[in-house]
């Protein structure tokens, strides 16, 4: 029973990367761009938003929150959802829900409708970020899974930064309602291709017993031997009682909690950055289009950072990640504290970008290894989930701050102390007494 157990993991751990593996990453980055486009829709049509309702910047702090509240909801659930009914379904129900909410949201002509509608345009951002982490984990070797996770999440930078540069053009020719009809029409037009070409994870598979018909050319490519893989044997790293426990056992717990307060501290700063920085820019007298256009500039970083990132990551562990992220420390305070040149400025916001947004995403692809298969997607999702606490506190943070009569720039000082907290967690993150421990006979046999 063990040895059979055995060998169905192994294969998947040691999977050759091919084309169904690059096809996965693929449509993942794809529902990462249109995830990416759409957390920074409502933050790039402030500067348009407050001149067409007349209302002060600190007003949009709520549509912000509960924008972050939907993503908290969307993440805590998605652990369950997708271990009941499968990657592949929450996948294809979040980008539906984020996809019509985001459409609903260009006809609103009240901060209270526009409100409502991020925050289930959040909930359904919120379910697909796990998702996808949690089928390139299925679909990718342990040795490169932190590289391949990150080429995937760099699909949300590069949907902010494409959408901010496309929305620069659209704005003085077709208003703020365009952000949200573009952020709701490519979504709803990918789900054919995700219906038709997304493979559902294989370990879900095996574990409900869909082990016949169409799944067995699946199995197939993946070294399982689609006879065996019917049997119960096979059922490889599956969780066998509460996935939410059992983050706390096993040696887990010390780096459930470091990895929490690690995602809480960052989603907070790049949440403060992300949704405040076109309205602070705007401020400071930049045109609308201008203020998208430059604050996408941080989003290119954050694409930046891939380039180096992940491979160092996977070679010399969370050290790396820590001190990219006290980096930050230094551009966030730089535009917080310093009267800027135009050009330099567009730097500062490159190198926030690089060491904030671009710290998340090796964020996200160290939790898809910090813990096993068996609760993976719960894993993933309660790290996202705890961490959308920081990003409600961020964007409500900044809007206190403007209230109370800040500098516009200042209010993002806070940032820095956030972004030493989740560096010294990030490095005792990679101190943690925790072992991926195999799943046993007795496990699989249960």
């Amino acid at each position: 029973m063990e040895t059979a157990a055995s060998n169905a993991e192994t294969a998947l751990e040691g999977q050759r990367l091919g084309p169904l593996q690059f096809r996965v990453m693929i449509l993942c980055t794809l529902v990462q761009i249109c995830d990416g486009y759409d957390i920074s829709a409502i933050g790039n049509a402030v500067p348009s938003l407050r001149q067409a309702w007349s209302l002060a910047p600190a007003s949009f702090a709520q549509a912000f929150v509960w924008s972050s509240i939907g993503i908290l909801v969307g993440a805590l659930a998605s652990g369950p959802i997708g271990d009941r009914l499968g990657r592949k379904p929450l996948l294809l129900a979040s980008i539906a829900l984020f996809g019509v909410a985001s459409l609903a949201s260009a006809g609103t002509d009240a901060l209270w409708q526009l409100t409502l509608l991020r925050f289930f345009t959040g909930i359904g951002i919120g379910g697909a970020m796990p998702g996808t982490v949690a089928l390139m984990g299925d679909y990718t070797p342990r040795r490169s899974r932190v590289t391949m996770i990150m080429i995937t999440f760099t699909g949300a930078p590069l949907g902010g930064f494409l959408g901010g540069q496309i929305i620069a053009l659209l704005l003085p020719h077709f208003g703020w309602r365009s952000i949200f009809v573009l952020g709701g029409l490519i979504p709803l037009l990918m789900l054919p291709a995700l219906a038709i070409w997304m493979p559902e994870s294989a370990r879900f598979l095996l574990a409900k017993g869909r082990t016949s018909g169409r799944h067995t050319a699946l199995f197939a490519q993946l070294g399982i031997d689609p006879i065996a893989a019917s049997a119960r044997t096979q059922r490889v790293d599956v969780a066998t009682r509460n996935p939410v426990t059992m983050m706390f056992t096993d040696g887990y717990g010390f780096r459930t909690i470091c990895l929490w307060v690690l995602f809480f501290a960052n989603l907070l700063d790049m949440y403060l950055l992300g949704y405040w920085l076109p309205a602070v820019l705007n401020l400071l007298g930049m045109a609308p289009a201008d203020a998208v256009f430059a604050a996408s500039l941080r989003e290119l970083g954050a694409m930046g950072s891939t380039l180096y990132l992940g491979p160092l990551i996977d070679r010399f562990g969370t050290w790396v990640l820590a001190l990219h992220l006290a980096c930050g420390i230094v551009f966030i305070a730089a535009l917080a504290l310093v009267s800027l040149p135009y050009p330099v400025m567009l730097l500062v916001i490159l190198g926030t970008g690089l060491t904030t947004t671009g710290s998340q995403t090796g964020s996200n692809a160290v939790a898809g290894t910090v813990y096993p298969a068996r609760m993976r997607t719960t894993g993933i999702g309660w790290a996202l989930g705890i961490g959308r606490f920081g990003g409600i506190a961020g964007p409500a943070m900044g809007g206190v701050l403007l209230a109370a009569g800040w500098p516009p720039t200042q209010i993002f000082l806070s940032a820095c102390f956030f972004a030493l907290l989740a560096a010294v967690a990030a490095a005792l993150l990679g101190r943690g007494p925790a072992a991926a421990r195999p799943i046993t006979a007795t496990e699989v046999a249960s």
